[in-house]
């Protein structure tokens, strides 16, 4: 690839990245008033950061069940103590503990 075509592929995706941003705001300039859309729009960070994260934790380990026991570890401990410290500290102990089971066995 030559340096032209690269600096046309960088500018190619900032348009299309750009685009993206701003057509939503510039096509749609009034309030949206249907419920439902808007209950659909409310969700859509939530859903978007989950389908990163959530495969992203079974594979972290190696060990997809570690990953699947702490995820559930670390839940529990969310609703009980409502701590990011003790959440994060819940769930690197439970995967600690699973590949050293795994290393025994």
């Amino acid at each position: 690839m030559t340096p032209t075509q690269i600096y046309l592929l960088i500018a190619v995706m900032a348009l299309v990245t750009y685009l993206i941003r701003v057509l939503p705001m510039v096509l749609i300039r009034r309030q949206i008033r249907n419920r439902f859309l808007r209950s659909f729009l409310y969700y859509v960070p939530y859903v978007t950061l989950s389908a990163m994260t959530f495969p992203a934790i079974l594979q972290a380990t190696g060990v997809w069940w570690a990953g699947a026991l702490a995820l559930g570890v670390a839940i529990f401990a969310a609703l009980r103590t409502r701590s990011l410290f003790v959440v994060a500290l819940v769930a690197c102990a439970t995967v600690l503990v699973c590949q050293g089971l795994l290393l025994i066995v």
